[in-house]
């Protein structure tokens, strides 16, 4: 690869959880704004989190179809970037982009060819895009809920374009991914988990050091 991996770790609640990740050698923390995700993370802690982080590590508030207040909130709260992860249409996420003064991360799941025939949309109005599995049908929130998707579909995309990888990764498998998919950087959360919101500090150090010796 021809730039150094990002490797953000998506998902930290607390500042015990965010000092590690930063001393493990993450390059963008995520934080979960969002009520129906194990992660949530509330305005008050955010804030803490946000001003603990900044100068140390990239920020970044994940928000699910926010509205305008939602958006402000954030915005005025400092992060270096919102990601968007709903289904949001690209006039929403241009919108967004122009109201909130924030770069934005872009979100998409992939399942089909044709999901990756969507990731065209959206590259001139979010200044990153993340390659994420699409949730089960049943699911309640979105994102990859632990699954990775089938990597050959990305066969499709411009190979220069630059992307993020997210969606089922582990550990075990990041290595795998970056060899196969060749993406600019990964995204974790519940890979480095031991239940549902709860970090292991073992793992996020795992994922990173086995991130970083893959290229």
């Amino acid at each position: 690869m021809t730039t150094p991996l990002e490797i953000k770790i998506c998902g930290i609640k607390t500042p015990e959880i965010l000092n590690a990740t930063i001393d493990a050698g993450a390059d963008m923390v995520g934080f979960m704004h969002f009520v129906r995700s194990p992660r949530h993370v509330g305005l008050e802690p955010l804030a803490q989190l946000i001003s603990e982080a900044r100068g140390r590590v990239q920020t970044c508030v994940v928000l699910v179809n926010p509205d305008n207040s939602c958006v402000a909130e954030i915005a005025a709260l400092g992060p270096d970037w919102i990601q968007l992860h709903g289904p949001e249409t690209p006039h929403r996420v241009e919108a967004i982009r122009a109201e909130a003064g924030v770069e934005i991360i872009k979100a998409l799941p992939i399942g089909t060819a044709a999901d990756v025939g969507n990731v065209q949309a959206f590259l001139d109005v979010a200044d990153r895009i993340l390659l994420d599995a699409k949730a089960p049908k049943s699911a309640e929130r979105p994102g990859g809920h632990g699954v990775a998707f089938d990597w050959s579909l990305l066969k499709a995309l411009d190979p220069d374009q630059p992307f993020m990888l997210s969606g089922g990764l582990t550990p075990d498998s990041v290595a795998e991914a970056i060899k196969t998919v060749r993406p600019f950087g990964v995204d974790v959360s519940s890979g480095v988990e031991t239940a549902p919101g709860v970090k292991d500090i073992k793992l996020i150090k795992a994922f990173i050091d086995n991130a970083r010796a893959a290229l």
